[in-house]
């Protein structure tokens, strides 16, 4: 069974013999370890260190040095329109906070149906559409890459608080 053991990134040099396509969906072009299969019907292992962001046009080495292209497949997901910029960038930004995959467009968003998401994003006034598309967010080539984010916040070390004698916070 052939194994994928390096992936060229979309618009890289590329030099072997294209042995098929792969058609999958978002969680599948994040897949570390397992198998899928291709139109023809060859079964490719996937062996990654870190989740591979897969996105169109990228292509996977196989160990015999062939290529297999990935595709992203369609799937269900929610579109916000959005008219004022400034209002799409705040919900981006809180997506990205929150660690959502976001697809994002001049005037819009895509995301995967949520339904708390869906509500942040109506009560934002975006328009919301249901789709069957492509789902290709920005910043996937991150996943897995270690950016030095730190969910623990604790300090282990004190402060200096200075007061001005003739100064009192609790005076009204």
């Amino acid at each position: 069974m052939p194994l994928a053991t390096k992936i060229l990134r979309a618009g890289a040099a590329r030099s072997g013999r294209v042995a098929g396509t792969l058609i999958l969906n978002f969680e599948q072009r994040q897949t570390k370890q397992g198998f899928f299969f291709t139109g023809t019907g060859t079964c490719i292992e996937f062996a990654f260190e870190e989740p591979p962001a897969l996105a169109t046009d990228d292509a996977l080495v196989l160990d015999d040095g062939s290529l297999i292209e990935v595709v992203a497949d369609a799937e269900a997901i929610i579109e916000a329109r959005i008219t004022d910029a400034s209002v799409l960038a705040r919900l981006a930004w809180q997506l990205g906070s929150r660690h959502v995959p976001v697809q994002i467009f001049a005037n819009r968003l895509r995301v995967r149906p949520k339904a708390e998401i869906e509500a942040m994003l109506a009560n934002a006034g975006a328009k919301l559409t249901t789709l069957t598309a492509p789902f290709e967010p920005d910043g996937a080539m991150m996943a897995g890459h270690d950016h030095g984010h730190d969910h623990d916040h604790d300090h282990h070390h004190d402060h200096e608080h200075h007061h001005d004698p003739g100064h009192d916070h609790h005076k009204k």
